[in-house]
Order: C-alpha cells, then sequence, then structure tokens
C-alpha cells in the first residue's frame, strides 16, 4: 500500500477553476461586483474565448473551417494548362480549393516555402488540424528538427486537439532554437488550459526578461491575475501596459471597471471618456457613462448616455441596457419605470436572472407574494451562482410561515457568498426557532 496521494483540490491562488469571490487581493466583495458561473469577476472587456460561442461537438470544433468556402485562387485565370503533378491542387467550380486527400505531404514537406504557405492554408482556412499536423510532423523531419517555425506549428496542432503536453513539449523545443513572443504567449496558453496559471506568469515574465516591456506579455500576466481575483496586481500590470501602450483599450476598460466597482465611478467616468476620445463607439461603453455618470449623481448625463446606448444596441445588448436603466428607475424612486425597464430585458432576453429577481423584490414590495415566489424561484435556477435570489426567497418563505424552505435557500445564499451577513443572520435566527421547536 502506497501511502502517498495527490491533493484533489488546488491550493488557494494556485487555480483559475477553484477561485473563491471576494477573497483576492485588492478585489471587492461579491456584493459589490458580479461574479460569472466559474466565480471569476466580470471583467470589463470581452476576450476572444470568453464570451464567444464554442462548437456542439468534437467533430465540429476540429472540421468547421472559420472562413467561407469560395475562396478562388488568384491566378486560375492564367493557369490555361494544368500539369499532371499538380492535378491535386486544381480548383474545380463547385469543389474545394485544394483537395487535401490527393496531396503527398512528403513531396512538399521537401520545400520549404511552399510547406508553410500550404500548412497555413490547411490549417487557418480549411481548420483541418489532422492533416495540417501531418504536414507539420514531416517537415519538421525534413529540416532536421532545426526549425523552430514548424516546432511552433507543431504546438499549435496539438493544443487544437486537446493534447497540451504534447504542445508544452514542441513550444519549449521551439524557445530552445529561437526566443519568440508568440512561442511565450502559447505556452503560457497551454498551463492556462492546465489549470497551471502561476507556471503561466512564470512562463510570462521568462518572456518579459527577454523582451522587456513587451505590451502582448503584460497583457497575459494582468488576465491571468484578473481571473484569479488578484485585482492589486491586475491592476498594476495595466497600468504598465498603459505606461507603454496609452490607446491600449482592453487596459483603459479593464482599469476603469475595477474604479467603478470599488466605489470610484469619478475616476471610471475618466477612463470611459478617455475611450469615447480615442474613437471607440458603441452600446457597451455609453452604457458604461450612463452608469458611472449616475453614481457620480451627474443625472442629466446618465440619461442621455443611456439614449444613445439604446439607439446603438442590438438585439443582445438591449436588455442589458434596459436592466441598467431600470437600476437607475430604483435609484431614483419610480417603481413603474424600473418595473417596465425590468419587463423589457425579459423581453429582449427570457434568461435574465437578475432581472427576475427585481421583478420579485418589485412583486413582493407589492404584496403579490405568488409572483414573488416565481420570479426568485425563475432567477434562481437560471444562477444557482448568484446569492440574491436565495436570499430573497429565504426571507419571503420566512414571512409566509415556511421555516423548512427558508432554512435550505439561506444555507444556498451562503454557499454561494459565504460572508454576506443577512443571509447568516436569517439563518441564525431559523436555528434558534427550530431548536425551541
Amino acid at each position: 500500500m502506497d501511502d502517498n496521494a495527490i491533493a484533489q483540490i488546488a491550493r488557494p491562488g494556485t487555480s483559475l477553476k477553484m477561485v473563491k469571490p471576494g477573497t483576492g487581493q485588492g478585489a471587492p466583495s461579491q456584493a459589490m461586483r458580479p461574479m460569472s458561473q466559474s466565480g471569476r469577476p466580470l471583467s470589463g472587456f470581452v476576450r476572444p474565448g470568453t464570451q464567444s460561442g464554442r462548437p456542439g461537438t468534437m467533430d465540429q470544433a476540429i472540421r468547421t473551417p472559420r472562413t467561407a468556402h469560395t475562396a478562388r485562387p488568384v491566378t486560375s485565370a492564367s493557369g490555361r494548362y494544368v500539369r499532371l503533378g499538380t492535378a491535386s491542387m486544381l480548383s474545380t467550380p463547385d469543389g474545394p480549393f485544394i483537395n487535401l486527400a490527393r496531396l503527398n505531404f512528403s513531396k512538399y514537406a521537401q520545400r520549404p516555402n511552399l510547406a508553410k504557405a500550404l500548412f497555413e492554408y490547411i490549417f487557418h482556412h480549411e481548420n483541418d488540424v489532422r492533416h495540417a499536423l501531418e504536414l507539420a510532423a514531416l517537415a519538421t523531419e525534413a529540416c532536421q528538427y532545426k526549425d523552430w517555425w514548424w516546432k511552433v506549428q507543431l504546438g499549435k496542432c496539438y493544443y487544437r486537439l486537446g493534447l497540451y503536453r504534447e504542445a508544452e513539449k514542441q513550444f519549449k523545443s521551439a524557445l530552445k532554437h529561437q526566443d519568440i513572443i508568440d512561442t511565450y504567449l502559447y505556452l503560457a496558453k497551454v498551463y492556462v488550459r492546465l489549470d497551471q496559471p502561476l507556471t503561466a506568469v512564470d512562463v510570462y515574465k521568462q518572456g518579459l526578461d527577454k523582451f522587456p516591456n513587451s505590451v502582448p506579455l503584460l497583457t497575459g500576466i494582468a488576465r491571468i491575475y484578473e481571473g484569479l481575483n488578484d485585482m492589486t496586481n491586475a491592476t498594476k500590470f495595466y497600468k504598465d501596459i498603459l505606461t507603454q501602450d496609452s490607446m491600449h483599450v482592453e487596459a483603459i476598460a479593464c482599469i476603469a471597471t475595477h474604479h467603478f466597482y470599488t466605489d470610484q465611478p469619478e475616476v471610471a467616468l475618466k477612463f470611459y471618456r478617455r475611450l469615447l476620445q480615442m474613437g471607440v463607439y458603441n452600446a457597451e461603453l455609453f452604457n458604461n457613462l450612463g452608469l458611472c455618470c449616475f453614481y457620480a449623481q451627474q443625472y442629466d448625463m446618465a440619461l442621455t448616455c443611456f439614449d444613445r446606448a439604446l439607439s446603438l444596441s442590438t438585439e443582445e445588448t438591449l436588455s442589458e441596457v434596459w436592466y441598467n436603466i431600470g437600476h437607475v428607475a430604483l435609484g431614483i424612486g419610480d417603481m413603474n419605470l424600473a418595473y417596465q425597464s425590468f419587463r423589457l430585458t425579459l423581453s429582449y432576453n427570457n434568461n435574465h436572472a437578475e432581472a427576475y429577481n427585481n421583478l420579485g423584490v418589485l412583486e413582493l414590495r407589492k404584496g403579490h407574494v405568488e409572483q414573488a415566489r416565481a420570479f426568485f424561484q425563475a432567477s434562481s435556477a437560471l444562477a444557482s451562482h448568484m446569492f440574491e435570489p436565495h436570499y430573497n426567497f429565504s426571507q419571503l418563505a420566512d414571512q409566509i410561515g415556511d421555516m423548512q424552505s427558508s432554512f435550505s435557500s439561506a444555507k444556498k445564499s451562503l454557499e454561494a457568498f459565504p460572508d454576506h451577513a443577512d443571509s447568516k443572520d436569517i439563518l441564525k435566527q431559523l436555528k434558534a426557532q427550530f431548536s425551541i421547536i
């Protein structure tokens, strides 16, 4: 029997999957800054791979091209005669530009210039990782394992196929031949997928030793610290980015978001105004400007910004703008406008958990207990990571005498937000009542 065992749970601050809300350095509590379902703070910037839709199946992920199939060769009009050796690269009107099944990869791997162009077409246009991997392996062998470029491409193929340890070996081998910023970025990306954020930070810092003040490397470190809820270090690195690139949109947006959620709307307003001066002109920016103006008590500007946000909104963002208008209405005491705003939020996005929760509170103020109960239950079912609907339902159940439901909801609220004082008070009262019974 072996007495040695590997710990099943990561230590605090070493995993992106085990981030506890409100535990990060310099981070506001969950009551101030909302969290995503995975426990990470909502960022001020939509990044590639975080909010975008993912393919439904593994087959779609590997095979689906990201561009159109209608690409035509530039010289197809002048190629009047087709030689026998290049018949596999003939474009037919209804077929693909290159028939990959008929290619002899061993032959093309011997021709470095053509092989690189062919690989990029297969990998980026056709998204056929299997054939791209085959070509990269043959080309690496043909150049006697001395070309760093092919090792990086092998690593990219392995990464796409989910073979992260194999990708790690290729990227490390490529760095021995040539120090390239992209290779450091890919290697750190592998460690993030392996849930080793601190190792990824070390890789970024090794890159910074070779390429001091490199903005992509600084951005990678800041993103990881933000994912770990370490807002002190994240803000520090975002400010370092701005010293190198004062037009960096992501750094400005993330610093603004941090100031907004730490009760500094006036400072956040300056950063968002900077984005506006740089030419960023969309609904999300005007929505954030409206919120900053409202909390900075510039009410006239707040309504103008929300009006502009509504005019620029798409169907995806209209629900969020109306939700924030509902919050402004609550702040000025106009309950009818707030109710209508939250209703409009649900009309554009029927799965908006926060709107269901706020409608439940408004219904409860009107004395409509059953409707409030339905809204709270819908909200908690849609977003189990939120503590507000659980706490509100616990209070409602306690008022109507359903102590068991109140007790279970209060426990769920504390699971989502362990430091919530009101949930602790309800739980303490209920335990006292249960002890009397």
